[in-house]
């Protein structure tokens, strides 16, 4: 039997969270519906979801506090759910790792259309003989089409930030801490720099074909 996908709502709007739950279940999925921010973490390791649905202000703990502690140990998606669409909360989000987020309010039909979009992304792990890029991380070689790209160790480091999270939004401020030495002093043209260089040795082999996008006003995503 085809496992249904499980979706770990944590809304401390009961009404809302009933909603989203019959849309999910109507939709094929499974949910489970946690209200407090205290028991999110619990949940999430009790449930073993393949999404998390999280809304930021909650009682308890709150949703940006919970993502953290999720993404020390799981890739899991997150979809943060929030009312305040100050900029610096989405910027935040997406630096702790967040795959996605969703303003308040909303129609449940696109949240759900949004979390198949996600979990078909995060799901979708191509064959090597299938994909553009093989990743040989004892040699930290990068191939693209079957074609060695001649790569620094900072580039090599950003594209395989890239290649293992496709799809994921990542803001300068969080390649710098993944990608970089904790002793470097690296700045927003830096950050820029390497991602152009990357681009052109891409280019090399693809030609038009672009997989490295700007987010305007966040940072970059790669996608295939």
């Amino acid at each position: 039997m085809e496992h249904k996908p499980r979706i770990l709502v944590v809304e401390d709007e009961e009404s809302l969270a009933r909603i989203l739950g019959d849309y999910l279940n109507h939709s094929g999925m499974e949910h489970r519906w946690v209200a407090h921010g205290g028991q999110a973490l619990e949940a999430f390791r009790d449930y073993k979801p393949d999404l998390v649905l999280l809304d930021v202000m909650l009682p308890g703990m709150d949703g940006l506090a919970i993502c953290r502690e999720i993404r020390k140990n799981s890739e899991v998606p997150v979809m943060l759910v929030t009312a305040r669409v100050e900029e610096l909360d989405r910027l935040l989000g997406l630096e702790l790792g967040a795959d996605d987020y969703i303003c308040k309010p909303f129609s449940p039909r696109e949240v759900v259309a949004r979390v198949k979009v996600v979990l078909r992304r995060t799901r979708s792990v191509p064959r090597p003989e299938d994909s553009l890029f093989r990743l040989d991380e004892a040699a930290q070689i990068i191939h693209v089409q079957g074609q060695r790209l001649d790569l620094t160790p900072t580039e090599y480091r950003l594209l395989k930030l890239f290649l293992t999270h496709p799809g994921r939004v990542y803001s300068r401020d969080s390649i710098v801490e993944l990608t970089y030495d904790m002793d470097q002093d690296v700045t927003d043209r830096v950050v820029d720099s390497h991602i152009k260089n990357l681009r052109k040795k891409i280019a090399r082999e693809l030609g038009d074909k672009e997989v490295i996008y700007s987010v305007y006003g966040v940072g970059y995503r790669f996608e295939l």
